[in-house]
């Protein structure tokens, strides 16, 4: 497990060619988030990075890039650009963004020099900080004011951004050598993992969600007490291993889930069709409840059906940071400085505004990364890949530019490499 520090351009020219089986990373949204340089480069726009990353990628490997919602069509292609097929788009969707909305109203009086009264105060947030998953409440209730001026009252309500709930991630790949076949036999990539990644049904009847008839081959002997319909039995439609993963992970939030109310454990389109018991019987298609031809038991319309994980908490994103001294690091982290460490403490704690959920970064490891297999992550920041990859198994390279985040990402990666 290494993370290199410099520029991942100049370090990945240092690679050879064909040496990672898989890409999994967070580059710059290109926003200038929160004021910080490495977010205004246009490196994530980069064509060379791309162009590096599949030189050094093997033939049918995966690439996973997240992006940002504004942003993402410029990274997408960008790597399209350097080489590779674009596959899907995965979305990750969370209920807990804060907007960043200015207040058109508040705005129009601000420059008319118009003071608003205060007519109360806020039930909102507003103002507040994110420390990894969790909200933290200002001190200060807002106020609510009105408006003062005729035009900021026709603008009362108006602003200008909607709130943060999804975060897009590209899914590229190496182009095949040969067939998928070939490629896998030769190259040892070039698929995804579907069964190692399936996502666990709710409970028990969300696992038995149906049946359906097949022929016995002629064999009537095999069905002698059915005397109505010979050759036929029962099979269970659905695998019991889990759902079959999908392009949506959501983080379980109230707000989320509330997207995918229950809409299971119904009949679909019942036409007549009964089994020699005088019973329905479900031949629905898989992960949707669809109609196929025949009687449908309906999948459950909750969002169980897919891959859920919440934003970083803190513990996630100090782990392994006992030593490091925590400082406050912006409006998105929120850390708290510790006491007991002396304020010349050369290392800081875990302040990188961007963390990705261990358990989310576990998963897209596992789901496109073989056996024994090298991850590599040229944006490594704090160590989020790394931290997972080590925990699945795999092998790791990580580039990062700021040695201070490379420092905060090795001391993540080797207390992972303790928990193993």
């Amino acid at each position: 497990m290494t993370v290199l520090v410099g520029d991942c351009r100049e370090v990945m020219r240092t690679m050879a060619d064909n040496s990672i089986d898989a890409i999994i990373t967070d580059p710059p949204y290109e926003l200038g988030f929160m004021g910080k340089s490495w977010d205004s480069t246009g490196v994530a726009y980069d064509v060379t990075v791309w162009q590096e990353c599949l030189r050094v990628l093997k033939p049918g490997g995966h690439l996973l890039a997240f992006g940002g919602s504004r942003t993402y069509h410029r990274l997408a292609v960008a790597i399209e650009d350097a080489g590779f097929q674009i596959r899907d788009q995965i979305m990750w969707v969370y209920g807990s963004g804060f907007p960043k909305s200015l207040n058109i109203s508040k705005a129009i009086d601000k420059v008319a020099g118009a003071e608003r009264e205060v007519i109360g105060k806020s039930s909102r947030h507003g103002g507040g900080t994110m420390t990894g998953s969790s909200f933290q409440v200002p001190k200060e209730i807002p106020n609510v004011t009105a408006p003062a001026t005729v035009e900021a009252k026709e603008w009362e309500g108006w602003g200008t951004a909607l709130k943060p709930a999804h975060e897009p991630i590209v899914m590229a790949r190496k182009p095949l050598d040969g067939t998928v076949a070939n490629n896998v036999l030769t190259h040892g990539v070039g698929g995804i993992n579907i069964d190692g990644c399936r996502v666990e049904y709710g409970n028990e009847s969300d696992n038995c969600v149906g049946t359906d008839f097949v022929s016995n081959g002629g064999d009537a002997s095999a069905n002698a007490n059915d005397n109505q319909v010979p050759n036929k039995h029962y099979v269970q439609m659905y695998k019991a291993n889990g759902r079959f993963p999908a392009n949506f992970i959501h983080d379980g939030s109230d707000e989320v889930l509330e997207l995918f109310p229950e809409a299971g454990n119904k009949w679909k389109r019942n036409y007549g069709k009964q089994d020699y018991e005088g019973r329905q019987y479900a031949g629905g298609s898989f992960g949707g409840g669809g109609y196929n031809g025949e009687n449908t038991y309906a999948d459950s319309g909750s969002a169980a059906r897919f891959f859920y994980c919440a934003k970083a908490s803190k513990k996630d994103r100090n782990e392994g940071l006992d030593d490091f001294r925590m400082i406050k690091g912006g409006s998105m982290n929120g850390a708290e400085t510790k006491p007991d460490r002396p304020t010349n403490h050369p290392i800081r704690a875990n302040h990188h505004p961007t963390v990705k959920p261990t358990e989310l970064m576990r998963y897209l490891c596992r789901l496109i990364t073989p056996p024994n297999g090298t991850v590599l992550d040229p944006f490594t920041g704090s160590g989020s890949t790394g931290k997972a990859a080590t925990l699945e198994g795999f092998n790791f390279i990580g580039i990062e530019q700021s040695a201070e985040y490379a420092e905060i990402a090795n001391a993540r990666i080797n207390h992972a490499k303790e928990k193993q």
